[in-house]
């Protein structure tokens, strides 16, 4: 029986532009850094990892990545004073939660959500 995630482990080309990036979310970084080949942030009682891949790999896939949030609207004003854009603004889901979404400098596509009480 699967009983949790332990970590989500992203690839990136640019490890100190990926460990800016979500330093400024809010992960705190436990392991690695902008010059090491891995980093690993806090994210709740799990954990996103970083990968460095050469230059010439890429990747094709498609998935999102979802976080729960203390609070999604400060978060995405935070997002934008950073002078990132996100892709979607705040707003309530039909399933229940209040969620923007916002893609990171490599093309992964994260959520931020929280449930609606």
């Amino acid at each position: 029986m699967i009983e949790s995630i332990s970590a989500v482990s992203l690839a990136t080309h640019d490890m100190a532009r990926a460990v800016r990036f979500y330093t400024m979310l809010g992960f705190g970084l436990i392991r690695g850094g902008e010059g090491e080949a891995f980093s690993s942030f806090r994210a709740g009682a799990s954990y996103l990892n970083l990968t460095r891949q050469p230059k010439g790999r890429h990747w094709v896939w498609w998935g999102r990545v979802i976080f729960y949030v203390s609070d999604v609207d400060a978060l995405h004003a935070m997002v934008i004073a950073n002078g990132y854009q996100p892709d979607t603004a705040p707003r309530d889901a039909a399933w229940g939660e209040r969620y923007f979404r916002l893609t990171d400098p490599d093309g992964h596509e994260l959520s931020f959500a929280r449930p609606l009480d």
